[in-house]
């Protein structure tokens, strides 16, 4: 082997190594910028929470935090859930169900309730005009939830119905995990 030959490969490893240690220090500063944009542990403890109904009795309430806003858990009544199945869906002002279970369905009290019955009704408890907590229990003209904030009246199947609100209250990822537990996230 001469000499040459010898230099060249030399030359051809220093270049090699530069790149590789250059590759490293570049990942080493772009990684802490990166994962920063990840989820933090508490952020990622809240995605998803198990909530016990079995407490919540016919005609009643129950109201939980999840990812910082409040959740309704309504246990309908069968009068309530025959008015929210009397409405035609075309009179509404949000047509849509605004449920994240079933993209792009109508209004309708089927498409928005938990269980196949009616009976269970999960909602962001969050006034869909400027972010309030409407207030519950028949309250307001259509029997369901009212926001004194505005005016805004939503039914018992939270479809606004009357107000400056532009959209249904919005239903998140739900569903019964077993005949007691409902799961958020």
């Amino acid at each position: 082997m001469s000499h040459e030959d010898t230099a060249g490969t030399r030359r051809d490893f220093l270049y090699y190594a530069t790149a590789g240690a250059g590759a490293v220090t570049a990942g080493a500063a772009v990684w802490p910028l990166v994962n920063q944009m990840n989820a933090s542990a508490d952020v990622k403890a809240l995605s998803s929470i198990f909530v016990d109904v079995s407490g919540v009795e016919l005609g009643t309430q129950l109201t939980v935090k999840w990812r910082g806003k409040p959740v309704f858990i309504r246990r309908r009544t069968a009068d309530e859930i025959a008015a929210a199945r009397e409405v035609d869906v075309n009179s509404l002002i949000d047509p849509t169900a605004e449920n994240a279970n079933k993209p792009g369905a109508d209004a309708s009290d089927e498409n928005r309730a938990l269980d196949e019955n009616g009976e269970w009704l999960v909602m962001l408890g969050v006034c869909t005009h400027l972010g309030c907590v409407p207030i519950g229990d028949g309250a307001g003209e259509f029997g369901g939830w009212f926001c004194p904030c505005h005016g805004s009246h939503y039914d018992s199947a939270g479809r606004i119905r009357k107000g400056p609100a532009p959209r249904n209250l919005d239903i998140p990822i739900a569903a019964f995990t077993d005949a007691t537990t409902v799961k958020l996230g």
